[in-house]
């Protein structure tokens, strides 16, 4: 019998609620408003993949931030159908980041994988679980009171690309909270904090030094007493061990980060990662 023909298309924003459900069964734990900031990256890189008669069995995200850089995310298959060959329709859409610098986040017993498709190791990101509370630190500005392009810019010091629209909605989500460090020539630091299906994730955390990130950690942290926290860390060097300087959560999760191209991010201001989905 032949095997019904796979269909993929984009999504539309509100397909992402369905992809959401998908990675919230697979443990991901993703934040009650990620699709409407994950959309605002780039509408048209979230893809859908579903059997002729309506079926959906699949999704994946291409995001395309500019002309050189790019992210693969979200790439689920329902558990019934994964280590299957199913024959692929014609009009599939335009693959939206060829030729650029493509980053992901994947799982390491996929490692080999990556490798046979071109990507290279940059790191090992590990997740960290931990509980809020503790006093707010002072020498924190609440993020609203910072302009956007201060904001944008020192993301761009960290993050290989301009993300603007994403980044407007991500550090003014509802239920969540937003800190950065301010010096002589500007932000020094800035750390997002989001409300998640099980408690809250930090993320990104990016700063100057350790300490700075430790205090805006700190700081996050402070919101949320008695709550689940995650924090995701590179791991290239002991300077990435933020829970050194503010926090001894225990690893839950292990992946590593991969490129195929040149890795574009600087790492060693980064503490805690935006999102594994996007980078």
């Amino acid at each position: 019998m032949n095997s019904p023909k796979l269909v993929v298309r984009r999504m539309a924003e509100s397909e992402l609620n369905l992809a959401l459900e998908w990675a919230a069964a697979e443990g991901w734990n993703p934040g009650p408003h990620d699709g409407e900031c994950f959309y605002a990256a780039d509408p048209e890189g979230f893809f859908l993949g579903e059997f002729a008669g309506g079926e959906p069995i699949g999704c994946v995200s291409a995001v395309a931030y500019d002309k050189h850089y790019g992210f693969l995310g979200f790439y689920i298959v329902k558990p019934q159908y994964r280590g299957r060959v199913l024959a692929c329709s014609s009009g599939m859409p335009r693959w939206p980041i060829g030729g650029r610098n493509v980053g992901l986040d994947g799982v390491v017993a996929q490692q080999g994988n990556y490798r046979k498709s071109g990507f290279k190791l940059a790191c090992r990101n590990i997740r960290h679980q931990g509980e809020g509370g503790g006093a707010e630190p002072s020498g924190l500005l609440d993020l609203s009171s910072v302009t956007f392009d201060e904001i944008a810019r020192y993301d761009g010091t960290v993050f290989p690309a301009a993300r603007p629209g994403f980044l407007r909605r991500w550090i003014r989500q509802p239920q969540g909270a937003a800190f950065g460090v301010q010096g002589k020539q500007g932000l020094e630091g800035y750390g997002v904090l989001r409300a998640c299906r099980r408690g809250f994730k930090i993320g990104p955390l990016f700063a100057d030094d350790p300490h700075i990130a430790g205090t805006l950690f700190q700081g996050l942290a402070s919101r949320v007493p008695g709550q689940p926290i995650f924090l995701d860390t590179p791991r290239p060097s002991r300077r990435h061990r933020t829970g050194e300087t503010a926090w001894h959560g225990a690893g839950v999760r292990d992946c590593t980060h991969v490129y195929k191209g040149i890795p574009a991010e600087r790492i060693d201001r980064c503490f805690g990662v935006t999102t594994f989905e996007l980078g």
